[in-house]
């Protein structure tokens, strides 16, 4: 919507967002393989065999198919009228129809040579259609079929799309299920109904999931509300919340707290000394020689190389997303200037994280004074046992919240659930999983696909209750239940007394 101007927000309306940028997170897509990339010029991607630039992609609209061209140039692909039924010859039956490799005349060598002298690749299908002597004898769905799959193989054409959750989440779960916990993009969709993710919301987050669960949150929320998330380590894992390309006020309302320091929250012994170490060190090393100021300096690059990408070790990584390299962040002290400058960079920035650490300690602790419809909610989705996870952070959680509990296997959530009811507090436990089957819909050939999913995780949710309402009522019960017994007691002792009465 062009026209529609700025809107109050934290997210502000730009007239070009629907044409690619420079700069911009992207997602490839061809046929049904996805990779996300960040545009930049000069830049060279290599995505399903083939190598290419981003350079003529700037300035289209989302979803324009490109073709690949000599010297890795992308240019868009113009439509091309495909002929219609009655112009197709078309057997009626393939019955007839032997394969024993010799029905296509051109070789390997002859299809290698047609690549070499630069004939692009719907040309190359054409003339195998053209060589092919049993091609007129297949059905109309078998040429199709045929079609569809020389296109496949020696068409290269990429689809540039914006990032979603959907479209990430089902590139992660096809190509690196592994960084994700196996998440389906299903379970992940349940998942943000259950915890009601929503526009304005304060939410605790747990998870080991690359970024991707903290990053479908940030786009059902649009930059509103507030989001602490919880991380084990030297810091936050967010790879895959960098391919939403969010803006930076997105960002305002993003928290961070070490894990291992939740127990210390809990306890109220956590206090800002324990945040303050880190940027001490750096002044110290500031005022000392150089050989020392040399050392901290390369632990501090090494401890924020794991902070910042603590996957890059992967090498499968980058194949999934190319990030930009050359933010001066990411650069060594010599390309960023003298190395008193970085230790000044570095001690400023652990300055500001260890004000965001205290911010975030600070509404991790305000869970009393929220209410009933202010308060936060919790997901977890994380490779570690559920158990101790939620029983802690549970108390973080205001009455009447929900909470969202997602495990790869059932067998831990079962426990969980056991200890949530001898816990009590919650109400509303379930124990689900979601099933998943992806069905092909074409004329006259509509059917389940043969391949399915074979699980995608189970999930619990609930709803957290105030736990002094839940002891009072305990309470209650146990008095309504001896007054009961004094009841039934009572008649019985008065018939014992009647027959002595009576003598």
């Amino acid at each position: 919507m062009e026209g529609s101007g700025e809107q109050p927000g934290p997210q502000p309306q730009h007239p070009g967002d629907h044409r690619i940028r420079d700069g911009d997170f992207v997602v490839l897509k061809r046929e049904d393989v996805f990779k996300a990339v960040q545009v930049q010029r000069r830049k060279k991607v290599t995505f399903e065999k083939q190598w290419f630039y981003l350079d003529n992609v700037i300035g289209h609209s989302y979803g324009t198919a490109f073709e690949v061209t000599s010297g890795g140039s992308l240019q868009p692909k113009k439509k091309r009228e495909e002929p219609t039924a009655e112009t197709k010859e078309a057997g009626t039956d393939n019955r007839n129809i032997v394969d024993d490799g010799k029905s296509q005349k051109l070789t390997q060598d002859d299809i290698k040579a047609l690549k070499d002298k630069g004939i692009k690749g719907e040309e190359i299908v054409q003339q195998l259609i053209e060589n092919s002597t049993t091609f007129r004898d297949k059905t109309e769905f078998a040429q199709d079929k045929y079609i569809k799959k020389k296109k496949k193989k020696y068409e290269a054409i990429i689809t540039v799309v914006k990032p979603s959750t959907r479209i990430l989440s089902i590139m992660y779960y096809a190509r690196e299920p592994g960084k994700i916990n196996h998440m389906r993009y299903d379970t992940l969709a349940q998942m943000l109904t259950l915890g009601n993710i929503r526009a304005g919301n304060k939410m605790i987050v747990m998870e080991t999931c690359a970024g991707l669960v903290l990053g479908a949150m940030m786009e059902r929320m649009g930059g509103f509300g507030s989001i602490i998330q919880l991380y084990p380590g030297g810091g936050p894992v967010r790879a895959a919340t960098a391919c939403f390309g969010f803006p930076k006020s997105f960002l305002s309302g993003l928290y961070e707290f070490p894990l291992n320091k939740v127990d210390s929250l809990l306890h109220g012994t956590f206090s800002a000394k324990m945040l303050s170490s880190e940027p001490k060190d750096s002044a110290l090393v500031e005022e000392s020689n150089g050989t020392l100021e040399e050392k901290q300096a390369s632990e501090q690059e090494n401890e924020d190389s794991m902070a910042e990408a603590p996957e890059s070790n992967h090498p499968e990584d980058q194949e999934t997303m190319e990030t930009i390299s050359q933010d001066p962040e990411h650069k060594g002290p010599k390309e960023r200037g003298s190395k008193k400058d970085y230790i000044q960079e570095k001690q400023r920035r652990q300055e500001e994280q260890r004000k965001r650490h205290l911010e975030a300690a600070a509404l991790l602790s305000e869970r009393n004074a929220d209410g009933c419809v202010d308060g936060r909610s919790l997901i977890v989705a994380s490779r570690f046992h559920p158990t101790p996870l939620l029983l802690s952070l549970l108390d973080f959680v205001a009455p009447s919240r929900p909470f969202v509990v997602y495990c790869q296997y059932k067998e831990p959530l079962l426990e969980c659930y056991t200890k949530l009811r001898e816990r009590g507090g919650v109400i509303n436990l379930r124990l689900s999983e979601t099933w998943l089957r992806n069905y092909q819909v074409l004329p006259d050939r509509s059917h389940p696909k043969l391949l399915m999913s074979g699980g995608g995780g189970y999930l619990l949710s609930g709803f957290t209750v105030a736990m002094d309402n839940l002891k009072a009522d305990t309470s209650l019960k146990s008095n309504a239940s001896t007054l009961e017994s004094h009841e039934t007691e009572e008649p019985a002792a008065k018939k014992r007394k009647c027959p002595e009465s009576d003598s």
